[in-house]
């Protein structure tokens, strides 16, 4: 490049910082913008678990085992990111269904190893109630959401970004077919391109250029406990809840990764969530309830990422997924090489906008 090229990420969460992050260090002029604070809006909710589990395609899980590996890479190059490579024990499908994932699984590469309540006991000492039969996964782990965005958010700023949090982004500018910048509340802020990244708030800025974003937004109810003496080893991804013990210790759980249901009473849902956690724990007894979050997940309406430069429309880049704290790093950096050097990665083929027309 010539001349550095001038992005504007929309989003303060885990994409964005990432996004954001790659697109300073490989030598962009970016401004980070959000209404939010530091940290986004879903991403603080987040359970989130690193992982390229059951229930997706190969290409999908090609993907993700690639996020996985860029996570190391990424906390190597911007130290303090709260990233723990913690392992996972799995028991949340029928035990059928849970040999047809190792078997598939494992013939794609994924550390599997089958386990028996004996095991599961060895890997999860303090569970009370133990699996005849589960999955456990040395290499899936954890990165504290909100310390993360705002570790790579520093860093970005430290590499010449400019972050502009409490600031709303209330049009797109569309000039002669190409996004020339953005109109926020603090004004006219002019780029080369401009990143979506925002989440569940993607699809309403993604209008004013009339542009479509076929997104859904359920949310999930996550408890989190005061903090406690280390109860868990890594992630239990339970057939009743998906639990695990944060870095500052709290046990955060959901009815699965997502969050529960929060239902008519949120905080009833939470109070039942939490009393069926600590039943599953030895050594609960004082372990209280602090708070519960109900987050609202940004979900394209396939359940796969949304990727790639917008069809119809020159500058305009879209990022939004659910599996925001799996897919940052990967995604951050093809994200940066598509929108300075229009180099799509193969990985992200099957996620681009247009998968969606017609």
């Amino acid at each position: 490049m010539s001349e550095a090229k001038q992005v504007i990420v929309v989003g303060a969460g885990i994409i964005g910082a990432s996004i954001a992050w790659h697109l300073a260090k490989a030598g962009a002029n970016v401004t980070v913008i959000a209404d939010s604070g530091a940290g986004g809006v879903a991403t603080p909710d987040s359970f989130a678990w690193i992982n390229a589990s059951w229930g997706n395609p190969e290409p999908y899980f090609r993907l993700r085992t690639r996020s996985m590996a860029e996570w190391t890479r990424l906390a190597h190059d911007v130290p303090g990111i709260p990233l723990e490579w913690c392992g996972g024990l799995c028991w949340d499908l029928p035990p059928a269904e849970l040999e047809a994932y190792a078997v598939e699984h494992s013939a794609w590469g994924y550390g599997i190893e089958r386990v028996d309540r004996v095991g599961a006991a060895r890997i999860e000492p303090n569970l009370t109630e133990l699996p005849d039969f589960a999955l456990h996964v040395a290499e899936e782990g954890v990165a504290e959401p909100f310390a993360a965005t705002q570790t790579l958010l520093a860093d970005a700023e430290r590499l010449g970004a400019r972050v502009m949090t409490g600031t709303t982004v209330t049009a797109l500018i569309l000039t002669n077919g190409r996004i020339t910048g953005v109109d926020t509340s603090g004004g006219r802020i002019a780029a080369d391109e401009v990143v979506i990244a925002a989440g569940v708030g993607s699809p309403a800025i993604a209008a004013t250029a009339g542009l479509k974003l076929p997104i859904e937004t359920p949310p999930g109810l996550i408890v989190h406990s005061r903090r406690h003496e280390r109860l868990l080893n890594g992630l239990v991804i339970g057939d009743r809840l998906h639990m695990r013990q944060t870095a500052e210790g709290r046990i955060i759980a959901g009815s699965d990764f997502g969050g529960a249901d929060p239902g008519m009473d949120a905080a009833a849902t939470a109070r039942e969530l939490y009393a069926s956690m600590k039943t599953m724990l030895r050594g609960a007894d004082r372990l209280e309830l602090d708070f519960h979050t109900v987050g609202y997940r940004p979900t394209p309406i396939d359940g796969f990422p949304i990727i790639g430069r917008a069809q119809g429309v020159s500058g305009l880049y879209v990022a939004v997924m659910h599996s925001g704290i799996t897919l940052a790093p990967a995604v951050g950096l093809f994200a940066a090489r598509e929108i300075l050097d229009d180099a799509r990665d193969p990985l992200l083929e099957p996620y681009g906008l247009a998968r969606f027309a017609g």
